[in-house]
């Protein structure tokens, strides 16, 4: 199993309907073949997403995130097939300029 975990904080000034964009956007990655299963999350409800991750205000939880995207794949095979998916590309091409940072942590 190999585990891919990306973290946008998305840039300031979006108007409501642009991040409902992004955030559905992120989850059409999920449909990429590769993928065994995914979630897509927001550390709050203030852009008006509906399910939330989680409910949790803990000063060790970083809650600044935008939006959270987890991908499970069988293996790294699938992780690689998933950045040189057309639809991965078009996603990065497109949304690219909306976030201010992203941070990704994969584990094998």
């Amino acid at each position: 199993m190999f585990v891919h975990s990306v973290y946008f904080w998305l840039n300031d000034g979006l108007s409501e309907d642009q991040r409902r964009e992004f955030r559905h956007a992120v989850e059409l990655l999920l449909a990429i073949d590769t993928v065994e299963c995914g979630f897509v999350g927001t550390p709050a409800d203030e852009f008006g997403f509906a399910g939330t991750p989680a409910d949790t205000d803990r000063p060790i939880i970083d809650r600044t995130y935008s939006v959270a995207l987890t991908v499970v794949f069988q293996d790294i095979i699938g992780h690689d097939g998933y950045q040189t998916d057309p639809a991965h590309l078009a996603f990065v091409d497109r949304y690219g300029t909306w976030w201010k940072k992203v941070l990704i942590y994969d584990a094998d």
